[in-house]
């Protein structure tokens, strides 16, 4: 089960992982919006069943899902996301007597009892990322439950030749500007707001900056009207929701991800395989993506004057910036395929089948 309507992040993952088990064999039965990407398409190798939801209270999910499960029935369930998957989908896997699993893909802290009662819902809990594992245990999570399968990225797709003309036609840019991006929900958390603070003193030193915010969220308008207050109208752009990442990302010079919290970052994934350097937070599951030195920078969370002198860095020298990019290729092939994602759940889908059925006996 995955509850987000959009084909990123979370759903992203999902999406490449029903595609593994299929090439293995598995059958995929996938509950999702009715509404979302990833139901389309995921269409060509899990069967569909879709589902009204309204939110993470949302109780009529607990028999829409039962219901589900009673259709296709599974030898286990895999929750991912948060929007009505990890209680309201627990408690229907629990009613209809089935193992589960569920992917937690956030290091945001939640409450020691709450862990005590969610987390009983679920047989395995499998982190992103060694940050989120941390966060996890550190808040009474039972470690025999815990496993660690880290997210993954198609390489290959993102490692292509960067055609600057077409995003220049495409976004509006001018030929000469130097690119930053940032690719993330436009949300607090994520860390807009550090790096509008310190754009001001980028521009004295680099006048042709400008930072392409792609995605979308309910922070837009508070970050267009800070934008505009700063005066940096004509440095920043609002590029929205992509579908052309792929083509775009290889034209950046840096991504910067200054996130406040962060499980572990697909766009850091994406953008490494692109050959881009990053300047990201040293927080969450970050440091496991963006080795500091090696393929980026590393920053203190919400730090604008530190943000500032690491991106100035390395637009300062080309030379390093470009072979932080080529270490970054390299770092994604070796730890985040796609192949080691879908062994590394199949492998805790198989630990689980085997002690259920050792229970069972």
């Amino acid at each position: 089960m995955e509850g987000g309507r959009n084909l990123y992040g979370g759903a992203l993952q999902a999406l490449y992982l029903m595609e593994g088990l299929a090439e293995r064999g598995h059958r995929n039965a996938l509950i999702c919006r009715s509404e979302s990407d990833l139901a389309k398409a995921a269409s060509r190798f899990a069967e569909i069943y879709p589902i009204p939801v309204s939110g993470d209270l949302d109780l009529r999910l607990i028999p829409r899902i039962f219901r589900r499960i009673g259709r296709c029935r599974p030898d286990l369930v895999h929750l991912h996301g948060r929007i009505g998957a990890d209680v309201m989908g627990g408690i229907a896997c629990r009613l209809a007597g089935v193992p589960v699993v569920h992917s937690r893909r956030v290091d945001n802290p939640e409450p020691r009892w709450m862990v005590a009662l969610k987390y009983r819902l679920h047989d395995r809990v499998i982190a992103i990322s060694e940050g989120i594992g941390r966060v996890l245990l550190a808040e009474g999570l039972p470690q025999q439950k815990l496993r660690v399968v880290r997210s993954a990225v198609e390489c290959r797709r993102f490692d292509r030749p960067c055609r600057r003309d077409r995003l220049n036609t495409e976004l509006g840019v001018p030929a000469q500007a130097r690119l930053i991006g940032v690719v993330a929900q436009l949300i607090a958390r994520k860390g807009h707001r550090v790096l509008i603070q310190a754009m001001p003193t980028l521009i004295k030193e680099f006048p042709y900056l400008r930072v392409l915010f792609f995605g979308k969220g309910p922070l837009e308008q508070d970050l267009r009207q800070r934008v505009a207050a700063a005066g940096l109208g004509d440095h920043v752009q609002f590029a929205g929701f992509r579908k052309d990442l792929p083509d775009l990302l290889p034209c950046l010079e840096l991504l910067v991800h200054p996130a406040l919290k962060e499980g572990l970052g697909v766009s850091l994934l994406q953008s490494a395989s692109a050959g881009v350097p990053i300047v990201a937070s040293d927080a969450g599951g970050m440091p496991e993506a963006v080795h500091h030195g090696f393929n980026g920078l590393l920053v203190p969370p919400g730090d604008a004057q530190a943000l500032h002198a690491a991106v100035a860095s390395l637009l300062r020298d080309r030379e390093l910036a470009r072979h932080m990019g080529l270490a970054g290729k390299k770092l994604m092939q070796t730890e985040f395929s796609v192949t080691a994602m879908v062994e590394g759940n199949l492998a805790v889908y198989s630990e689980l089948l085997a002690d259920t059925r050792r229970k069972r006996a």
